[in-house]
């Protein structure tokens, strides 16, 4: 299978499926010397596990991450990060009976045409439990980035109709709610529908906003390498995503020039733009201003109301999906969306170190 491995300089390869032995990631690409220990990445992957509110999946995993290499006295080597994390509650009697048909929604088959096999425990490797390994290394991206006063912020903006104000943007309101929301008001709202979604045997979808500030500018590349074309790849490489803005985004397309045109204006002896309706690139590179992104999240595919499909047979059947699923993906999904951002940032940011003959000469000087 292709496709699992992300990045040029900073470079990650997940593996593991939902119901094997468990899963992980190799980092290749890590700088020597930055400090890193397992409560580092525990922290980020306690923000993913399931079971910490009665909007996920009851699936019991504590997800502790081991880190197997690359790491010595408290601090990288410079050589490759391996870190697994082993399933420990996999109930694969769950889905023996979905090895005959097709979930709407799911991946079972498109992976049937491509390899006339699958691994029908949870999905495999298209599995949400793959991001176990993004998560992971994008911890360690985040710490990198954060040593380049770089930092990134992410939370729930909508879940379904229900949207936060920005008046009411409260950053430490988010770790407040399992929702992730920075608007008390919009949460309550939120988790109101989703309790009514789920009594209704449905599920719900909703938008993740990212916020990366003290970026650079001129980070990234002019034309296919673009940084808001790599950002946009990574974060629609999360499974449920299924929309990806950045800046103003869709309104653009109702914008005239004059409206969607930032202006720049000097400040303290550099230029500076006053509005940010770019989301923080031009012409594919960073401009110093926040980089803001947005992903939508579909709802569950997984749920227990009556479906239409087919089953292997090429009968037409009605299906209840049985299990322990998510009735909304959004909140755990928070982090993976932090994770695809910081390791795409990264790894641009080592990548832009070549860019200039003179940055070269004044670093070997």
């Amino acid at each position: 299978m292709a496709g699992s491995i992300y990045g040029k300089l900073f470079r990650i390869t997940t593996w593991g499926e939902s119901h094997g032995r468990g899963v992980g990631v190799v980092i290749d690409g890590c700088p020597a010397g930055l400090e890193l220990s397992e409560e580092d990445v525990q922290q980020f992957l306690n923000r993913r596990r399931p079971g910490r509110s009665r909007f996920a999946t009851p699936r019991k995993e504590d997800d502790a991450v081991e880190i197997l290499s690359g790491v010595f006295e408290g601090k990288t080597t410079g050589t490759p990060i391996s870190m697994v994390v082993y399933n420990k509650t996999q109930r694969s009697g769950d889905y023996s009976e979905i090895a005959s048909y097709y979930r709407p929604g799911h991946a079972d088959f498109t992976f049937d045409e491509k390899y006339g096999f699958r691994d029908y425990r949870g999905g495999g490797r298209s599995s949400g439990r793959e991001t176990i390994g993004r998560v992971a290394a994008g911890a360690v991206a985040v710490k990198l980035l954060k040593s380049l006063g770089i930092e990134i912020l992410t939370y729930t903006k909508a879940i379904g109709a229900c949207e936060i104000d920005y008046e009411k943007f409260n950053r430490d309101e988010i770790a407040n709610n399992s929702l992730y929301m920075p608007d008390a008001e919009a949460a309550e709202k939120a988790a109101e529908f989703i309790t009514e979604k789920i009594k209704e045997h449905d599920s719900v979808g909703g938008i993740v906003e990212c916020v990366i500030t003290g970026m650079p500018a001129g980070i990234g590349e002019p034309v296919f390498d673009k940084l808001n074309a790599n950002l946009a790849k990574a974060i629609v490489s999360i499974g449920a995503v299924k929309g990806f803005e950045i800046g103003d985004g869709m309104a653009v397309a109702k914008a005239t020039g004059s409206q969607n045109n930032d202006a720049f204006r000097m400040k303290d002896g550099r230029p500076q733009k006053i509005t940010n309706h770019s989301g923080g690139t031009l012409g594919g590179m960073s401009d110093g201003s926040p980089i803001i992104l947005r992903a939508a999240f579909k709802p569950t595919p997984s749920i227990s109301a009556n479906q239409q499909t087919v089953n292997n047979s090429g009968e037409d059947i009605t299906v209840s999906i049985k299990g322990r699923h998510d009735p909304i993906i959004v909140p755990r999904a928070v982090v993976v969306v932090e994770a695809m951002a910081a390791l795409t940032v990264a790894d641009a940011i080592l990548e832009n170190m070549t860019a200039r003959l003179d940055k070269i000469i004044d670093f070997y000087r």
